[in-house]
């Protein structure tokens, strides 16, 4: 058995009996040189740090032997080794003790509700993940760099107002909170913070919408505008931690919006224009989440990948893409493909008349001034054509 034993920055003083008897009775500790340092001289056990990396480590673990013992920082299935040990040898021959997390202490300090607050980590994400248009978060930071790192980033894509405190060695003897906004970590962040530190944000302005507006993308006029972004995100029918291909992804909305949809969605956009994929990383990066620009659709497509989704917004006249497509779509994944022009919207009939599916045409018209009165405006029509992979 492998047991977990979580232990906060107070020490040994702060763990439980259980816990504090478990590591007594180890025959050798596993950790990181601050978590077995933490340990006091009642643990007289055997004490092996890990290596960098230590995934490997963790893989050669003698799991089927005699107990062994593995401290880990606060609450081990909390973005940590829990997690890992669990799906490496299964939760039978794991057992965690959990210590009071980071995060907790955090909302705490803070006031906050954990259930209202997202928990974000950046101790293998860039920065710009963190990134959101509101709502709260506490982040886990990977090391003294990240709160400044973090805060520039907030402040040059306009959340510079957003509050942002520091909260360093939490639960323990060198507790720190510092205060602020954004902007101001930003210009003038403190040099001395600590490496185990958090950052809770109160994101400024809220701006939280199910949709984004047009008007917060970068584009070139190549984008899937609001109204039918809409019905495509529905017919692609996203679900927590699948992963989109956004095809001829211009402005990379669709694949933006799919990120944003559920916990764990990730995306890949392919568009051959190298413009137009420096605009889809400016959107990923303004709205903290990531994607992976390709180039042009089907050469950069992965060999052996099998995406939950395909969206295709461009290209669709290009010979063979969308078979090409449907061969690299897992077994109950869905396509779904736009046309507004009448070649497009041609082949999308064809299409539909061999493999079935749904066809769809969409109409939208916009309300402007005409004389003194006001007329209907039609933008151009959309036709929407979506199956799922049988």
């Amino acid at each position: 058995m492998i047991v977990v034993v979580g232990i906060g920055a107070d020490g040994m003083p702060g763990i439980s009996a259980t816990a504090r008897s478990e590591l007594q009775r180890a025959t050798v500790i596993y950790g990181s040189k601050r978590q077995l340092d933490l340990l006091d001289e009642a643990v007289a056990t055997a004490r092996r740090e890990w290596p960098s990396p230590m995934l490997p480590a963790l893989r050669e673990l003698p799991a089927d032997g005699p107990d062994i013992h593995i401290v880990a920082s606060g609450d081990p299935l909390l973005h940590g080794i829990g997690g890992t040990l669990i799906r490496l040898f299964g939760a039978d021959k794991v057992s965690v003790l959990p210590h009071v997390s980071a995060v907790t202490l955090a909302c705490a300090r803070m006031g906050w509700n954990v259930q209202d607050t997202e928990v974000i980590s950046l101790v293998t994400s860039p920065p710009h993940t963190a990134i959101r248009l509101g709502g709260q978060a506490i982040v886990l930071s990977s090391d003294r760099t990240t709160p400044r790192e973090l805060a520039v980033l907030l402040n040059a894509h306009g959340r510079g107002d957003s509050q942002f405190s520091v909260l360093e060695q939490l639960g323990g003897p060198a507790e720190r909170r510092r205060h602020g906004t954004a902007k101001q970590w930003a210009t003038d962040a403190p040099v001395d913070v600590d490496d185990l530190n958090v950052v809770a944000i109160r994101y400024l302005p809220d701006e939280r919408t199910s949709l984004l507006s047009d008007d917060a993308f970068v584009h070139d006029g190549q984008i899937t505008k609001h109204g039918i972004r809409a019905v495509t995100l529905a017919a692609l029918a996203p679900r927590p931690g699948q992963r989109l291909w956004d095809v001829g992804a211009g402005s990379g909305s669709i694949a933006v919006e799919w990120c944003r949809s559920w916990p764990g969605c990730t995306a890949v956009a392919f568009e051959r224009d190298e413009g137009r994929r420096r605009n889809i990383l400016r959107n990923a990066t303004a709205t903290g989440v990531s994607i992976d620009a390709r180039g042009e659709a089907p050469h950069a497509f992965p060999d052996a990948a099998q995406p939950s989704a395909i969206f295709v917004g461009g290209g669709l006249t290009q010979p063979g893409l969308l078979d090409t497509c449907l061969d690299h779509l897992r077994v109950h994944g869905r396509l779904v493909a736009n046309a507004v022009t009448a070649e497009s919207e041609a082949l999308l009939v064809q299409v539909y008349s061999r493999l079935g599916g749904q066809l769809r045409r969409f109409q939208h018209y916009r309300g402007e001034p005409l004389g003194a009165f006001t007329g209907w405006r039609p933008q151009m029509p959309v036709t929407q054509w979506a199956v799922t992979k049988q």
